[in-house]
C-alpha cells in the first residue's frame, strides 16, 4: 500500500476511535482495534519500534478494555466512570516510567532507533494512559494531554506530518475526552445509592 494512503487511513479510523471513545461508546473498541493495525504499519515504515511495538500492546488493551466496558455499559450504551485512587495513580506513573526508561536502554542499545529514549518514554506513558482508559478512569485524558502534545513535536521531526497533524487533532479530543468524563463522572456519583449511615 501507498505509504501516504496508509497514514492517512490509520489517521481517519484513529480520529474515529478516539472520537467514540471521547464519547464513552462501545464501537470506539473494535474501531481502535484497525487504527492500531494500521499505524503498526506506518510506524515500522518510520523506524520508531517502540511506537511499533506499542501498537501491539495497545491492541490487548483494547481487548482488555472492550470486555471491561462491556460489564459496566448503562442502559443508554454508556460506560460508567470509576475514580482514580492518589495511590493508584503514583504506582501507574512509577511503573510507566520506569519502563519507558528501561525500553529507551533497550532502543537505544540494540536498535537503529530514531528518537529511542523520547519515543519509548512516550509509548510508556501511553500504555498507562491506555490502562486508565480501560478501567474507565477521567485522569487519562489528562495524561493524554501531555503525551499527544510531545507526539506532535516528535511525529513533525520525523516528517510524518499527517500523523503530527491527527496527534495535534488528538489533544482537542483529549480536552473534549476530559470535559465529557468529568461531567459523567459528576452524574454517576449523584446517582449513586447512599449508603446507610453505619
Amino acid at each position: 500500500m501507498n505509504p501516504a494512503i496508509l497514514e492517512w487511513s490509520a489517521v481517519a479510523a484513529s480520529i474515529l476511535g478516539v472520537w467514540l471513545m471521547a464519547q464513552r461508546r462501545m464501537l470506539a473498541w473494535p474501531v481502535g482495534l484497525v487504527s492500531v493495525g494500521l499505524y503498526a504499519l506506518v510506524f515500522i515504515e518510520a523506524r520508531l519500534y517502540s511506537d511499533t511495538l506499542l501498537q501491539g500492546a495497545f491492541a490487548a488493551f483494547l481487548l482488555y478494555g472492550w470486555l471491561n466496558w462491556r460489564r459496566q455499559t448503562q442502559a443508554e450504551g454508556r460506560i460508567v466512570i470509576a475514580p482514580l485512587a492518589t495511590g493508584q495513580w503514583t504506582r501507574d506513573l512509577g511503573i510507566g516510567i520506569a519502563f519507558g526508561l528501561a525500553l529507551g536502554a533497550a532502543m537505544h542499545n540494540w536498535t537503529n532507533a530514531a528518537l529511542p529514549w523520547l519515543d519509548a518514554m512516550l509509548a510508556a506513558l501511553s500504555l498507562v494512559a491506555q490502562w486508565w482508559q480501560a478501567r474507565r478512569h477521567t485522569a487519562a485524558w489528562w495524561l493524554w494531554i501531555v503525551v499527544d502534545v510531545v507526539y506532535v513535536g516528535m511525529y513533525a521531526v520525523k516528517s510524518l506530518h499527517a500523523t503530527a497533524g491527527l496527534y495535534l487533532v488528538f489533544v482537542g479530543l483529549a480536552a473534549m475526552g476530559l470535559r465529557a468524563w468529568k461531567k459523567a463522572g459528576a452524574q454517576d456519583r449523584m446517582q449513586q445509592p447512599v449508603s446507610p449511615a453505619a
